[in-house]
């Protein structure tokens, strides 16, 4: 690829990144780096992508694990660490190591943020870091005959310090350490943490950075999106991000992200590219069939232009699109229509029109999902019999339930604005 032709790609990616980039702004975003991440070669680059988002307005609180260091700092010192329903055993003897551990890894972690030599990408970003007892921690206890000993769980996360640390344009960087109201200190699981943290503040997004790239399906391929209440408790082991995104989600955090340390530059676009690289876990679908409004004629007019200047749909101008806009459904995904329907009623019949999804989302039933939608309100409306015209899609009409018709199927205003040049098949459905 040349110089030109990689700059144009560049300004390209940036310009289709402005929404996001405003959409981000003021923002609270939770990112959870799991130990293996903090040891990664990518964790340079993850970095210099945090400072990007913070210089961008993101407020960021992020939280570490430490798991594989500790592990190596125990055996080190020949102490045996066991573990039971998937967290370490932190007796009186570790602690000590665990806290030396995890107070290195944060003074490394400041010490990455601070960087802002004239060579360095992070220069002029200046971020004040803040680290602090801003969690509150209890004694797992004994559970089914096992002591915990000095392992914890949160008992109250300091969101209102929290949200004031944040309004200051600082990054709060959150160890997988606790505090209980007598100054016992305690080791807690950071995954867990991470949630937790992101429920108390709201957030807006929770990232899980860990060395799988989201969930992957039957063939090994990701899956771009899931709905939390989708996903089984006992499929995944409770302490795994899928698992903690699903319960942050449930607990009202609007979108959760697993994506992998391993890829350089997964967390920018996972961010700012509309598809992302990993898989989003939200409460809803972030993709949603609703009615149109006259703010969408925009995107329903890009969606048809094609379809429009190939002949496979006739001309609608904005004009008509404005008086017809109450007519249409549309799928939205973040922001972009990715696909459309109309209706229009004749008494107990009723047409089924523009019907059209983006050449990039043709591939996931969205059509079937419109159609659906559309037969939903039809039957609401008392509609009988829908009806479509077609040149080039009648074998999609055919394959669901639509049967062969003539222009006598239609009611006696279409029929008398049939175009015989254009010799449209006439498909029908009975509902």
């Amino acid at each position: 690829m040349s110089d030109k032709e990689h700059a144009r790609r560049h300004v390209k990616w940036f310009r289709d990144s402005s929404p996001y980039i405003n959409a981000h702004r003021g923002r609270t975003f939770v990112i959870y780096v799991d130990g293996a991440g903090l040891s990664h070669d990518n964790f340079p680059l993850i970095i210099q992508d945090i400072v990007l988002l913070h210089s961008l307005g993101v407020r960021i609180v992020l939280v570490y694990g430490a798991t594989p260091q500790i592990n190596r700092n125990l055996a080190r010192r020949g102490i045996v660490s066991e573990s039971a329903e998937g967290i370490r055993i932190t007796t009186a003897e570790m602690l000590p190591h665990v806290q030396e551990v995890v107070g290195r890894l944060r003074s490394d972690i400041e010490s990455m943020l601070s960087m802002g030599a004239t060579n360095s990408p992070q220069h002029g970003a200046d971020i004040a870091v803040v680290s602090g007892n801003v969690i509150r921690a209890r004694p797992l206890g004994v559970r089914d005959g096992i002591d915990f000993h000095n392992t914890g769980e949160i008992r109250r996360v300091n969101a209102d310090l929290i949200a004031r640390l944040l309004s200051m344009r600082t990054l709060l960087l959150v160890s997988p350490l606790g505090y209980s109201l007598s100054g016992q200190m305690f080791n807690l699981h950071g995954s867990a943490l991470a949630a937790d943290v992101a429920v108390a503040l709201g957030a807006d997004k929770l990232i899980y950075l860990a060395s799988e790239n989201g969930v992957k399906d039957s063939q090994g391929d990701v899956i771009t999106e899931l709905q939390a209440d989708a996903i089984k408790p006992d499929e995944y082991p409770p302490y795994s991000p899928v698992a903690q995104a699903r319960e942050a989600c449930l607990r009202g955090v609007p979108r959760c992200h697993l994506i992998s340390f391993r890829d350089d530059g997964s967390l920018l676009e996972e961010l700012f590219t509309r598809d992302g690289i990993g898989t989003q876990i939200t409460e809803t679908s972030y993709e949603q069939i609703r009615a149109a409004a006259a703010d969408d004629i925009s995107g329903i007019m890009e969606l048809l232009a094609p379809l429009e200047a190939s002949g496979t749909l006739l001309k609608r101008p904005r004009e008509t699109l404005e008086t017809e806009i109450s007519r249409f459904l549309i799928i939205e995904r973040d922001g972009m229509v990715v696909g459309c329907a109309a209706l229009y009623p004749y008494d107990t019949r009723a047409e089924l029109a523009c019907l059209a999804t983006h050449p990039d989302y043709r591939n996931d039933n969205r059509g079937e999902m419109l159609l659906d939608a559309i037969e939903a309100n039809a039957r609401t409306l008392g509609v009988k019999t829908i009806f479509a015209l077609t040149t080039h899609t009648a074998q999609w009409f055919s394959d669901h339930g639509f049967i062969p018709g003539s222009t006598k199927d239609l009611p006696s205003e279409k029929r008398a604005l049939y175009n015989y040049q254009r010799n449209s098949k006439v498909l029908v459905k009975t509902l």
